[in-house]
C-alpha cells in the first residue's frame, strides 16, 4: 500500500505522519509526504518526534512535483484544511481522504514559553501517532 500525506507546507504535520508511518508501519506500507507549497522542515517537529524515538531530521520539505514522475498512491491523506481544498487531481486509483490535525505553528504563534509551545507540538504528534496506529483500517473509516 502506498500512502502520501499532504499538507500545505510539508513542514510539520505531514512530516510527522510520514515519520510515524515509517516507524510503526514501514513493513506494511510505503509512505511519502509532500506539500502544495514548501516551508522547510519545522525544527520543533523534529525535536518532539526525536523525543518519541522517531528521527525525521533527514526529511526535506518537498512539493508534490518533487515526487517521482508517474508515482501512484493508494491513498492521499490531507492533514490540513488548506491541503484538502487545494489538493490536486491524482490520476489512477488514488483515493483522497481527509484527516485534519491542528497546526502547531499557527496555534503557538506569539507564545513565548518554549515548553508550552512544545507541548502543543507533542499533543499533535501524539494524535498523529494514534491515527497511524489505525492504518490501514483507519483510512476507510475516514470516508
Amino acid at each position: 500500500m502506498k500512502i502520501l500525506f499532504l499538507c500545505t507546507g510539508n513542514s510539520c504535520r505531514s512530516q510527522m505522519a510520514e515519520g510515524w508511518t515509517r516507524h510503526l508501519k514501514g513493513d506494511e506500507m510505503e509512505v511519502w509526504s509532500a506539500g502544495v507549497e514548501t516551508h522547510g522542515l519545522n525544527q520543533r517537529a523534529v525535536t518532539v518526534m526525536k523525543e518519541a524515538g522517531v528521527d525525521i531530521s533527514t526529511h526535506a520539505s518537498k512539493l508534490i512535483s518533487d515526487l517521482p514522475d508517474g508515482m501512484e498512491f493508494d491513498y492521499v491523506v490531507t492533514v490540513c484544511d488548506n491541503a484538502r481544498e487545494s489538493c490536486p487531481f491524482f490520476p489512477g486509483k488514488s483515493e483522497v481522504v481527509h484527516v485534519g490535525f491542528d497546526d502547531p505553528p499557527a496555534l503557538t504563534k506569539g507564545m513565548e514559553d518554549e515548553e508550552t509551545v512544545l507541548d502543543v507540538y507533542r499533543r499533535v504528534r501524539d494524535q498523529i501517532r494514534e491515527f497511524v496506529l489505525t492504518l490501514p483500517d483507519g483510512l476507510t473509516r475516514q470516508r
